[in-house]
């Protein structure tokens, strides 16, 4: 019940249309899940770790001194939740769907900064930094993503195992068991790798998924 009146809150917060919404919380792995559309708010699930991507108003130290992105171990985090947003100048609207392949960007709840990389150095591993950056109406190419699907999906599913593609470095969403100790105490690094690996996979968790809209 306390994720279901939160989920109510974001949609309130973003004063979108609840008509047809539908919260989800994590389940098995699948490719029957409801659809990702543009314009949900979303968990992502690091695979292996099962830590959340997140952020909060905290600076990295070193870098680009932008806003901190990390895995967090809890999943009933509100700094855990991600808007779901179309490339600047498409021609995409509230509630469709998104094939893989689409450059997307990621807004995050709490801040409404975006998902963000370049060529700094992250703070633990020194791969690619992943930050937060901009704001409503401050948004560059570093916040667009590729969204890789693995297998066989065409269009982005709750619990389908995908990989976000950095346009502008070619580093894939990355993160590992390495941990912080002052930052962000017991949260996972996040940076981007230019390499696949298994470390690179990620699937939509909780949320609340605004239903498919579009004119089939």
């Amino acid at each position: 019940m306390a994720l279901a009146f939160f989920a109510l809150s974001i949609f309130l917060f973003l004063n979108l249309d609840l008509d047809g919404a539908s919260f989800s919380p994590a389940s098995a792995a699948s490719d029957s899940g409801p659809e990702i559309t543009y314009g949900s708010v979303v968990k992502l699930m690091h695979e292996r770790t099962k830590y959340r991507l997140h952020s909060h108003d905290v600076p990295y130290g070193s870098g680009s001194g932008q806003q901190s992105v990390t895995g967090f171990p809890n999943v009933d985090d509100a700094n855990s939740y991600w808007i779901v947003r179309a490339q600047p100048g498409t021609n995409t609207k509230q509630g469709d769907s998104i094939k893989t392949g689409t450059v997307i960007r990621l807004q995050h709840m709490k801040t409404r900064k975006w998902l963000h990389s370049h060529l700094h150095a992250s703070p633990i591993s020194g791969n690619l930094e992943v930050s937060c950056f901009g704001g409503e109406n401050e948004s560059d190419t570093g916040d667009y993503w590729r969204l890789m699907i693995e297998g066989s999906g065409k269009t982005w599913k709750q619990d389908q195992r995908i990989r976000l593609h950095h346009v502008d470095t070619n580093g894939y969403l990355h993160s590992h068991d390495k941990r912080y100790q002052r930052i962000a105490g017991g949260q996972q690094e996040v940076c981007g790798v230019r390499e696949k690996r298994a470390d690179n996979v990620w699937l939509a968790a909780e949320g609340v998924y605004l239903p498919v809209t579009e004119s089939k």
